[in-house]
C-alpha cells in the first residue's frame, strides 16, 4: 500500500463563488444547521417527555429524528469551516470517516423506516398481537440491527477503499461521497462487487420490505370499516411521505453522482445542496404536522412558549415603568 495515501489530503472542489459569497454561504448554512437541530430536538424532546407517545411508533421517530441530527452533524460542521477558508481541504483518513459517517446513518434511514413499516403493519394487521410481537426487547434489537448493521457494511466498504492508490486529489464536491472512487488510479471489482451487496443489503430489500408491508396494510384497510381506514391514513400517511422523499433524493444523489462530469459546477453544487437540506428538515416536520398526537403536544408547547414570552414582555414593560 503506497504511504502516500495516509498523509494525501483531498481537494473539495464543488464550491462556486467563494470569493465573493463565502459569508452569505456561510449564514445561510448555519441558519439551515440552526433549524435541523431545533426541528428534530424539539420533536425528540416531545416523545421523550411525554408518556402516551412511549410507544414503537414514537420510538422509531424519534430514532429516525436522532438519525437526520447525526447526518447533519457529519456534514454541516464541515461545510461551515470550508466556506470561510482559503483553502477547501480535507485529509485522506477524514474523507473516508465522513463517507463511513454518512453512508452508514443513510443505510439505518432505510432499516428504521422498514421498523416503522414492520409495526405499522402489526398494529393494523395484527392488532391483538402488537403488545406481545412489538415488545420492548424487539424495539432494542430492531434498534440495534438499524444502527450497527448499516455501520459494519459500510466500515469495511471504507476500509477497501482506504488502502486504494489515489491518482487524483481533486473531488467534485463539497463533501466525501461515492465520488471518491473516481480518485484512485485503477478501479476495483472487489469494491464495486462489494458496493452492490451494500446496495441489496440496506436499500434494495428493505425498499421492498417496505413496499410489501404497506401493500398488505393497504389490502387489509380497504376490507376494513372506516375506524381502521383512518387509523391507517392517520398514521401510515406521514411514513410514506418520508420514505418517498428520502427515495427520490437516494435516486437523485446516485444520478448526480454517476453523471457529475457532465453536470456544470454550479448546477452540480445547488443538486448537492438539496440532497443534505431537504430530507433533515422534511422529517421533524411532516411527523409534527400530520401525527395527531404528536401535533396536539406540539401546539401545547408553542402556547406556553407564548405564554411565557408574553409575561416575561410584561414584567420587563412594568419593570421599565
Amino acid at each position: 500500500m503506497d504511504e502516500d495515501v495516509h498523509v494525501s489530503y483531498i481537494t473539495l472542489g464543488g464550491y462556486v463563488g467563494l470569493e465573493k459569497y463565502s459569508y452569505v454561504y456561510f449564514l445561510i448554512i448555519l441558519t439551515v444547521y440552526i433549524l435541523i437541530i431545533c426541528f428534530n430536538a424539539t420533536i425528540v424532546w416531545l416523545i421523550v417527555t411525554h408518556q402516551n407517545l412511549h410507544e414503537p411508533m414514537y420510538i422509531f421517530i424519534a430514532a429516525l429524528l436522532i438519525n437526520s441530527l447525526l447526518f447533519s452533524s457529519s456534514i454541516y460542521p464541515k461545510l461551515l469551516v470550508d466556506v470561510l477558508s482559503e483553502e477547501q481541504v480535507i485529509s485522506h483518513p477524514m474523507c473516508h470517516f465522513q463517507f463511513f459517517l454518512c453512508y452508514s446513518l443513510g443505510g439505518s434511514e432505510f432499516l428504521l423506516l422498514s421498523a416503522m413499516a414492520f409495526d405499522r403493519y402489526v398494529s393494523i394487521c395484527k392488532p391483538l398481537q402488537h403488545p406481545v410481537i412489538m415488545r420492548k426487547t424487539t424495539v432494542i434489537a430492531l434498534l440495534v440491527l438499524a444502527w450497527f448493521l448499516p455501520a459494519g457494511q459500510i466500515a469495511g466498504h471504507a476500509s477497501l477503499s482506504a488502502q486504494r492508490k489515489l491518482c487524483s486529489f481533486t473531488l467534485k464536491g463539497i463533501f466525501c461521497t461515492n465520488s471518491l472512487f473516481k480518485l484512485h488510479c485503477v478501479s476495483s471489482s472487489v469494491i464495486g462487487t462489494y458496493e452492490l451487496i451494500i446496495l441489496l443489503n440496506l436499500a434494495l430489500c428493505p425498499f421492498l420490505f417496505i413496499i410489501f408491508t404497506y401493500s398488505k396494510i393497504l389490502i387489509v384497510s380497504y376490507r376494513s370499516c372506516g375506524e381502521v381506514r383512518r387509523k391507517a391514513a392517520q398514521t401510515c400517511l406521514p411514513h410514506l411521505l418520508v420514505l418517498l422523499n428520502f427515495c427520490l433524493l437516494g435516486t437523485y444523489h446516485v444520478l448526480e453522482v454517476r453523471l457529475e462530469s457532465q453536470i456544470p459546477k454550479t448546477a452540480h453544487l445547488i443538486m448537492t445542496l438539496q440532497l443534505i437540506l431537504y430530507h433533515p428538515l422534511f422529517n421533524p416536520i411532516i411527523y409534527g404536522l400530520k401525527m395527531k398526537e404528536m401535533y396536539k403536544h406540539l401546539r401545547g408547547l408553542f402556547v406556553k412558549v407564548k405564554y411565557f414570552y408574553f409575561n416575561t414582555s410584561v414584567l420587563s414593560f412594568l419593570r421599565r415603568r
